[in-house]
């Protein structure tokens, strides 16, 4: 009951805020630059969410979250091709990631630390090479094109994007927060903290990681599905071990076990990523003064972002290892039941 409880709370929360920030679009205040970065935040965060619970809750380290990203994007614009109902597409394309994501843990999670980082690591580069090599099916390096969008015309899609991927970025944060405060989340938690322990109080460590596991996928096979549509193109370099690297970065930023921190961490570093592309020359030209290049010059902002993303991460792991965060959680019951009083 206070699960359900919860949940409906979560999801009247969204639908409020959802309602301010379509009245702001009505209005002019939200243009169609700014809620096409909302939307790409929307399905990092998404990505960022499922992680988070593979890695921050349940403590087995992914590296591989691009890859599932690229499965859900792929599958779907393929199924849309191939004139699938949007709806159905959908949901074919974040199901069948979910089964990948049991396909592949049923025999990875055997491994722990290290050596699963490795395998997930390997298992992206896989997805990323097969999508190359499939050049029948999926476009191979030359992309995937002329994925149909959520309206047809380019124009308004980032409003129709939006009407599909906010509601989908609530009910991922509703599924992930409701199966951490459920006994099953307490599992998952007991197996970050000891293994050995939980194994002695006859918790099934392989089946609630292979359950986490599989979730997880699902969640970021369904941010991929709304990634096809909205971007309306799709090519392998999209879905590196960089892309992976990016999703690490906001868990950790934002705390490994906070979902809070996980959502303003995806924002964060969504809207700055953007800030760094559209004003890549002018921060390079500052860069390349600062270092006294002698030609007065523009350097790579590409990897420069990279540097800047790496560096942020160092500096965390030196300065605040457990986030920005740590694993504080933002409840608006909490506030409520203060005001009461």
């Amino acid at each position: 009951m206070r699960i359900l409880k919860n949940f409906s709370f979560l999801l009247a929360v969204s639908a409020v805020l959802f309602g301010v920030i379509e009245a702001l679009i009505i209005l002019g205040i939200v243009d169609d630059y700014s809620l096409q970065i909302i939307c790409a935040a929307g399905i990092n965060i998404m990505v960022a969410l499922s992680l988070n619970l593979i890695s921050g809750f349940t403590g087995q380290l992914a590296l591989g979250h691009a890859g599932f990203l690229a499965m859900g994007a792929y599958s779907t614009g393929i199924l849309l091709l191939a004139q699938v109902p949007f709806p159905l597409a959908i949901l074919l394309g974040a199901l069948l990631t979910a089964l990948l994501g049991f396909l592949i843990g049923f025999p990875a999670l055997r491994l722990r630390g290290d050596y699963l980082a490795i395998v997930t690591l390997g298992v992206g580069e896989i997805i990323r090479v097969l999508i190359i090599n499939l050049g029948g099916l999926t476009g191979g390096s030359a992309g995937l094109r002329n994925i149909p969008g959520y309206a047809q015309n380019i124009m308004v899609n980032n409003p129709a994007a939006f009407l599909w991927i906010f509601p989908a970025v609530a009910i991922a944060l509703a599924l992930v927060a409701n199966l951490i405060q459920s006994s099953q989340g307490r599992v998952l938690v007991s197996i970050r903290e000891d293994e050995v322990a939980s194994q002695a109080m006859g918790v099934n460590i392989f089946g609630m990681k292979l359950m986490s596991f599989t979730v997880s996928a699902f969640i970021a096979g369904l941010a991929g599905a709304l990634y096809a549509p909205f971007i309306g193109y799709l090519a392998p370099g999209g879905f590196d071990f960089l892309r992976s690297v990016f999703f690490v970065i906001i868990v950790v930023l934002g705390g490994m076990g906070s979902l809070t921190g996980t959502i303003l961490s995806g924002l964060g570093l969504t809207f700055l990523q953007e800030a760094l592309r559209t004003n890549a020359k002018d921060w390079s030209q500052a860069v390349a003064g600062l270092f006294g290049s002698p030609t007065g010059g523009t350097l790579d902002l590409v990897p420069m972002s990279q540097v800047l993303f790496g560096l942020v991460l160092v500096l965390l792991m030196i300065f605040r290892p457990e986030g920005l965060l740590g694993s504080y959680e933002f409840r608006m019951t909490k506030l409520l039941r203060r005001g009461q009083k």
